[in-house]
């Protein structure tokens, strides 16, 4: 049986909830993985998640952040925030997925914007990425099925945005947050797209603002990190670009990997 996970950035769960009940019945992932829930735990709408058949965890915060794992199978092992990192903003958690061929531990993550350049926000960026990767690297040792899924905020290559100079000075394009994401490929974790498809120009965050989505001025910041032993289950990634044409759509869409 295939296992599907997906990682989403819903941009408030609450504010969008009919579309993102809309999206999660159409993406019919197994893993959710959502990030920027914007709510408290008490008021995340977990009755209405778990009448589409999800189990629930949630590491909520009022108004701001927040992250949590949907999964059609039982969740084990839950944690929540990165180990060693003092951190009062909630944006990771990981959970064991008891899937019919065997645990996967999934994390859902939404790492730290880190704009403007220059200040306490973009060094706290790269101080959360510090210790992902310490984190990361002594879960390899456990040599399982690892997905970390989620808002990165990072563009890895240029290919990855519609016009790098429109980037250029955006803490997600600086050479310090690529190098960042790089560490964690070095120590052996793959970028699902990459793997499955690696085209360029394919987007999983349209802004707002300026006509972004209609003329597809794009970034892809939404990744899913494998671990070697994921790594070798995947079979393909799909980016749900219809989301973010629906009405009141979140401004990231949903990035979806099939594992064997």
């Amino acid at each position: 049986m295939p296992l599907t996970i997906a990682a989403w950035n819903v941009n408030s769960i609450l504010a969008r909830l009919p579309t993102a009940l809309e999206v999660l019945k159409a993406i019919d992932a197994d893993v959710v993985c959502l990030q920027e829930l914007k709510c408290e735990d008490g008021r995340f709408p977990r009755l209405e998640i778990e009448d589409l058949g999800y189990g629930v965890e949630t590491h909520g915060q009022k108004t701001y952040n927040g992250v949590a794992i949907l999964s059609r199978y039982r969740i084990e092992e839950v944690a929540r925030g990165v180990p060693g990192f003092e951190d009062v903003q909630s944006r990771y958690i990981e959970a064991v997925i008891a899937a019919p061929e065997g645990p996967v531990r999934v994390a859902s993550l939404y790492a730290p914007n880190g704009n403007p350049v220059g200040t306490e926000k973009f060094t706290y960026k790269l101080a959360f990425m510090e210790a992902l990767t310490a984190h990361a690297q002594a879960r390899l040792a456990l040599e399982e099925p690892f997905v970390i899924a989620g808002d990165y905020n990072v563009i890895p290559r240029d290919e990855d945005c519609h016009d790098p100079r429109v980037w250029m000075g955006d803490a997600l394009y600086q050479p310090e947050s690529r190098a960042a994401y790089r560490r964690l490929e070095n120590l052996g974790f793959a970028d699902a797209y990459m793997q499955a498809d690696g085209r360029t120009h394919q987007y999983t965050f349209w802004d707002y603002q300026a006509g972004a989505w209609p003329k597809d001025h794009g970034i892809r910041i939404d990744h899913l990190l494998m671990s070697p032993q994921a790594a070798d289950r995947l079979q393909g990634v799909e980016i749900f670009r219809k989301a973010r044409g629906l009405e009141k759509p979140s401004d990231h869409v949903p990035i979806i990997g099939r594992f064997r």
